[in-house]
C-alpha cells in the first residue's frame, strides 16, 4: 500500500550566485549537483546522502500523488505489454554463410541474438541477454561486431546507464568470452581483414570520446596502441567499418563541421590516412565503393547535402567530383553502398523517399508511398555484394512493414508485418499531415492521430509531442504505445518543428544559436493552431518531451502556461545556461555549436540565459508538470529537473502538480528491458489522464 505524502518536498536553498559578462546568476540549488557526480556515474552508491535523501522524499511524493492512478498504470501496462508479439523474431539477415536474427521468449525483457547457416541446420545460440542481465538493475548491450570468418564477437555490455561500455570478446565455438577485457568503451568496435586486432574508442574521466585504440587479440588493454587522440575537447570521435569492409573510418565530428581519417583494414598497423582536413562549417560522411569514396557533404555551399566521389589514392577535396548535385529543399538525409548500387534515403517537403542508382549505368529510380504521411528507413543490411535493399515502412495508422527489394527487377517482397497481438485495426484511425503557420509565417508540419469516431469540436484532449534539436527529425511511424492514448479520446499530434530537418537543412539552422526561440515559439503556434482548428481546446493540451525536448517543455511552460494542461518532461535539458557554462560535464563543449559558448560569447549567455527554464521560472500558474530524470544519466544529468522542479515550487502560483521522479538505477534512455520501460511509458500517460479527467476512460 503506497503510503501518503502530505506536502511536497521542500529543497533547502543553499546561497549561490556567479557572474558573467556583467550578469549575476543565482542558484540557490546548485548543492544538488554532486561535487563527486563523476564517480556517482561509475558508482550510484556514492551518491552524497543529503542529495540522496532530497531525491527519495520527491519519489516518495510523487508516488503518494499518483497512487490514485496505480490501477490505472496496470491496466495501461497490460494493454502497451498485449501490443507486443512476445515471442517475436527478426527478419533473418544474410552475412557470409549464416543469416542472423534475434528473438524473444514470452515473458523475457531482453531478446536471444542467434545465427543459422543459410543452407540450414540447427540455430545457434550466440548471445542470452536476458542472463546477461540476471540481477542487474540496469542492462544495455552496446555492440556486437563479428569477426570476418564468423568465430567470433566483440561485444559490450553497460549495466549502470551511464554508457561506460565494456567490451569482451565471445567465442562462438565454445560460447565462453575471452580473456580480453576493454574498459571505458563508447560501446563499438571493428575488426582489422586477417581478424587479430581490434579498433575502438574509449570514453574520458569527463565522458568524452576522444581517444581511439588498435587492440591485438590476446594482449591487455595496457598494451593496446593509441592510434588517433582528439585535442578539441569539443569534438566527438568514433569509428567504423565502411559497408564493404574494407576501410575503417575514424570520425571526428560536432554539430556543424567534421573530419575522416580511414585506416585499411587489410593494413592495420598502418595510422589512419586524413580525408579532408576540417573547416568549420563543412561536413562529410565516407563510403566505399572499388577505388573510390562515396562522400556526402555540405561543400560548396550545398546546404541540403550533395554526394560526391573522390579516389581513394587521393581522396582531397581538390578531387571532389559531384555524383547527386545538390537541389535545395531536397534534403539527403542518408545513404548507403553496395557493390552495383547506391541508395540515398532523401526527404522533400517533410516527406522521405528512397533512390536507388545503378553505379555501372548512373540510372536512378524512386521508391515512394502514397500515405499522407509515413516514415522510411534502412532495414539490416550486412552484405556489400547484393542486389537486395532492406527497408522499414509504417505510418501513424500502419504497424511497420520490413520489405526486401530487388534493385534489378524493381520487385518488393514483404517480409514481415508487426503483429499487434491485442488487434489493430487501421481503418478505425486517421492520420493526417496539416502546416501550420508560425509567428514568423513559416509552415510548420503537424502529424496528426486520431480515432476516427473522435469528436472534432474542441472538446478532446490533445497530445502534443515535440523535440526540435540537433537536425533531428520526428518520423511519422507507427507507435503501438500511443494508441492507449487515441483510444481514450486524445487527438494525438508530433510538431515538426525548427532546429530539426523535416524541411532540409535551413529548418534545422533557424532552430538553432540565437534562433532558438523558434522552435519553441513553433511549438506554442502548433498548440494555437490546432486549437483553432478545433481539434482540441485551450488548457486541454498534454506537452511531452524529452532530453533537449525537456528543454522545448520547460521553455513553452513558462512562456504559455494556459495553453497546457500538463507538461512530461523527461530527462529535460532544463538547467541549459548552467550545463553550457560548465566546460567539465561531458558534453558541455560538443554542444556549444548548437546553443553557443555563454563563458567566451556575451551575447550567447544572454540568449540562453532570454530562453534557459531554470532561469526563467517567475510568479505565475503553471500547468502540471512530471519531471523524470536518470541518476546515472551523462547527458541531462539528475540534478537538472531536480533544480527546476525546486525553483517550480518557489514560484508556481497554481495548485497544479509538479512532481519529480528520479530513476535511481538508469540513465538517459530509462529504464532497460522492453517490459519496464513499459511500466514508465504507463506511468506517464496516467498522468496525462489523471490531469485531463481521464483517470477512468476505457
Amino acid at each position: 500500500m503506497t503510503q501518503t505524502v502530505s506536502s511536497p518536498p521542500r529543497a533547502e536553498k543553499r546561497p549561490h550566485s556567479e557572474t558573467w559578462h556583467g550578469h549575476t546568476k543565482s542558484d540557490p540549488y546548485k548543492w544538488l549537483k554532486a561535487e563527486n557526480w563523476q564517480a556517482v556515474m561509475q558508482d550510484p552508491a556514492l551518491l552524497p546522502a543529503d542529495i540522496r535523501a532530497y531525491l527519495e522524499a520527491e519519489n516518495a511524493y510523487t508516488k503518494s500523488e499518483m497512487a490514485e492512478t496505480e490501477t490505472l498504470q496496470e491496466q495501461l501496462f497490460a494493454e502497451l505489454k498485449g501490443r507486443i508479439k512476445e515471442d517475436d523474431q527478426s527478419v533473418p539477415a544474410p552475412d557470409g554463410p549464416y543469416i542472423y536474427f534475434q528473438s524473444y521468449l514470452t515473458g523475457a525483457q531482453y531478446p536471444l541474438l542467434k545465427r543459422q547457416l543459410k543452407a540450414g541446420g540447427a540455430e545457434e545460440l550466440l548471445f542470452d541477454c536476458n542472463e546477461l542481465a540476471k540481477d542487474k538493475p540496469y542492462f544495455s548491450l552496446g555492440g556486437v561486431a563479428r569477426n570476418p570468418d564468423h568465430t567470433l564477437a566483440a561485444w559490450s555490455q553497460d549495466d549502470k546507464g551511464s554508457e561506460f561500455y565494456e567490451l569482451r570478446v565471445r567465442d562462438f565455438a565454445t560460447g565462453k568470452d575471452l580473456p580480453d577485457l576493454i574498459e571505458n568503451t563508447s560501446g563499438g568496435a571493428t575488426w582489422s581483414a586477417d581478424g587479430q586486432y581490434l579498433f575502438y574508442t574509449i570514453q574520458d574521466e569527463h565522458h568524452r570520446p576522444l581517444k581511439s585504440y588498435r587492440h591485438k587479440l590476446g594482449t591487455a588493454q595496457s598494451d593496446d596502441v593509441l592510434i588517433f587522440e582528439e585535442k578539441d575537447t569539443g569534438k566527438f570521435t568514433g569509428l567504423g567499418p565502411t559497408h564493404s569492409d574494407r576501410y575503417i573510418i575514424v570520425s571526428v565530428h560536432d554539430h556543424d563541421t567534421s573530419e575522416c581519417w580511414v585506416i585499411d583494414a587489410e593494413k592495420p598497423l598502418e595510422l589512419p590516412r586524413l580525408v579532408a582536413e576540417r573547416v568549420e562549417g563543412i561536413e562529410y560522411d565516407i563510403e566505399h565503393h572499388g577505388e573510390q569514396f562515396i562522400i556526402k557533404t555540405n561543400i560548396d555551399n550545398a546546404e541540403d547535402y550533395k554526394i560526391v566521389t573522390a579516389p581513394v589514392s587521393d581522396p582531397s577535396p581538390k578531387n571532389w567530383s559531384d555524383l547527386v548535385p545538390h537541389r535545395p529543399g531536397i534534403f539527403i538525409v542518408s545513404y548507403t553502398v553496395f557493390k552495383n548500387w547506391m541508395v540515398r534515403l532523401e526527404r522533400e517537403n517533410a516527406l522521405p523517399r528512397f533512390v536507388v542508382r545503378n553505379m555501372t549505368t548512373g540510372e536512378e529510380h524512386a521508391i515512394a508511398f502514397a500515405e499522407e504521411a509515413y516514415s522510411l528507413a534502412f532495414g539490416d543490411m550486412r552484405e556489400y555484394d547484393t542486389d537486395t535493399l532492406r527497408f522499414i515502412y509504417s505510418s501513424p495508422t500502419t504497424p511497420s512493414q520490413v520489405f526486401d527489394y530487388d534493385m534489378n527487377t524493381r520487385e518488393r517482397v514483404l517480409r514481415k508485418t508487426q503483429e499487434v497481438p491485442s488487434g489493430h485495426d487501421p481503418s478505425a484511425y486517421v492520420a493526417r499531415r496539416l502546416l501550420a503557420p508560425s509567428h514568423d509565417g513559416e509552415e510548420i508540419p503537424v502529424t496528426l492521430l486520431y480515432r476516427k469516431d473522435a469528436k472534432l469540436d474542441g472538446s478532446a484532449p490533445l497530445w502534443l509531442y515535440g523535440y526540435g534539436s540537433y537536425g533531428i527529425s520526428m518520423p511519422s511511424s507507427f507507435n503501438t504505445n500511443i494508441l492507449s492514448l487515441v483510444n481514450r479520446g486524445f487527438i494525438y499530434a508530433t510538431a515538426h518543428i525548427r532546429g530539426g530537418q523535416e524541411k532540409g537543412r535551413r529548418w534545422y539552422k533557424t532552430g538553432k544559436l540565437d534562433k532558438k526561440v523558434n522552435s519553441f515559439r513553433d511549438f506554442i503556434s502548433v498548440g494555437e493552431f490546432l486549437v483553432k482548428q478545433r481539434f482540441t481546446s485551450k488548457g486541454n493540451i498534454v506537452a511531452q518531451g524529452g532530453s533537449a525536448g525537456g528543454l522545448l517543455m520547460g521553455a513553452v511552460a513558462n512562456m504559455a502556461p494556459d495553453l497546457f494542461k500538463g507538461i512530461v518532461a523527461e530527462v529535460p535539458f532544463v538547467d541549459a545556461l548552467t550545463t553550457m557554462l560548465d566546460d567539465t560535464l561531458p558534453l558541455t563543449p560538443p554542444e556549444w555549436p548548437e546553443w553557443g559558448n555563454p563563458i567566451e560569447d556575451k551575447h550567447a549567455y544572454e540568449t540562453i540565459a532570454s530562453y534557459a527554464p531554470y532561469e526563467n521560472v517567475r510568479k505565475q500558474a503553471y500547468p502540471h508538470i512530471f519531471a523524470i530524470g536518470g541518476l546515472t544519466d551523462p547527458r541531462v544529468t539528475y540534478w537538472e529537473p531536480a533544480k527546476w522542479v525546486a525553483r517550480l515550487r518557489d514560484e508556481n502560483t497554481s495548485d497544479n502538480l509538479l512532481l519529480l521522479k528520479i530513476n535511481m538505477g538508469a540513465g538517459h534512455g530509462g529504464a532497460s528491458g522492453r517490459f519496464n520501460r513499459l511500466k514508465e511509458v504507463a506511468e506517464v500517460y496516467a498522468f496525462g489522464l489523471k490531469v485531463t479527467g481521464k483517470i477512468n476512460a476505457a
